[in-house]
Order: C-alpha cells, then sequence, then structure tokens
C-alpha cells in the first residue's frame, strides 16, 4: 500500500481495516473500523479532507477525491463504493451502494439507504432521497427501495466485503 503525507496530513486508518498492497492513500484521509481499500483503489485528500465510517468497502479502481478548499467528501458506514466508480468531493450517508463506473460529483448527498445503479452519473448537486435508486447519466429516481433490496444488496455487500478482508488479512 502507497501511504503518503501531504502538507503535514498522514492519513488515519482504523481498526481492523485491509488495504490492498496497491491500493494508495494520500492527505488528509480517515478510514473507520473494518474498512477495506481494494487493489488500485486511490483515496486522494490532497486538497481537501476525505472522512470515512466503518465497515465501507472501496473496491477495484475506485477514486475518492475532493474539489480544493471548497467540497470534502465524506463517506458514512456501511457504504460500498463499486469497481471503478468515481466519488468527488460529495456526502454520501450510511447503508449506500455506488454501483460499478459510477460517478458522483462535487456537492452530491447521498442519503441512507440508497442506490446508485452501476453506469449512473450523478452530476453536480444532485440531491438522493433516503430509500431510492437513482440510474441513468444524467442519475435520475427510478424507483424506491424495497426491503428485499436493503437486505439482499445494500447490508449483504457491505457484510460481504468485511468477511473478504479477513481472507486477506489472514494470508499476511
Amino acid at each position: 500500500m502507497i501511504l503518503k503525507t501531504i502538507n503535514g496530513n498522514t492519513p488515519r486508518i482504523g481498526d481492523d481495516c485491509y488495504i490492498a498492497e496497491n491500493a494508495t492513500i494520500v492527505g488528509e484521509v480517515t478510514l473507520g473500523k473494518q474498512c477495506s481499500i481494494w487493489f488500485n483503489a486511490v483515496l486522494r485528500g490532497d486538497v481537501h479532507y476525505i472522512k470515512i465510517g466503518d465497515r465501507v468497502n472501496i473496491q477495484d479502481g475506485a477514486v475518492v477525491h475532493c474539489t480544493y478548499k471548497k467540497s470534502p467528501t465524506i463517506i458514512g458506514n456501511n457504504v460500498s463504493i463499486g469497481h471503478n466508480a468515481i466519488v468527488h468531493g460529495c456526502t454520501i450517508h450510511d447503508n449506500v451502494l455506488v454501483g460499478m463506473g459510477s460517478i458522483i460529483m462535487d456537492d452530491c448527498v447521498v442519503e441512507s439507504n440508497s442506490i446508485i445503479a452501476a453506469g449512473a452519473v450523478l452530476t453536480k448537486g444532485t440531491h438522493v432521497s433516503s430509500g431510492t435508486i437513482f440510474a441513468g447519466m444524467p442519475a435520475k429516481k427510478i424507483k424506491d427501495i424495497s426491503p428485499e433490496l436493503q437486505t439482499g444488496e445494500i447490508d449483504r455487500i457491505a457484510h460481504n466485503y468485511v468477511k473478504y478482508s479477513s481472507w486477506f488479512k489472514d494470508e499476511n
């Protein structure tokens, strides 16, 4: 893993986290407990801060960044950021699934218990209400989340990534 101090800011890693050997975490980044940062993921807290809660997984190739002195990135608990997603200068609340290849731009707010579909593009300032699914380009609400999707997707994926990361921690 690459952990790099920038402008006096050193990444802070919570207890029981897994960080892949080629993941990069730079600057003012704080990770909660039981997080996993996967292969080729980049968390760049060089121009503003990134604050990440507990049990967050940031999957392979994802990029988390901010906007210089304007828009930090804040991610709650039990959040899954899918492969190759871009999360930039936004706020994501608890229990959210961000699908593969999706883009969340500056000043977006994704409320709890929501899904951002794979490939969705949330343009600057988009507000995702709690319990909804957004999809498309630009992303729009397509439906409300059923209890089955809540437990079957959001909760399942977040819990699975805690389990997957244990396999890698056991190997080192």
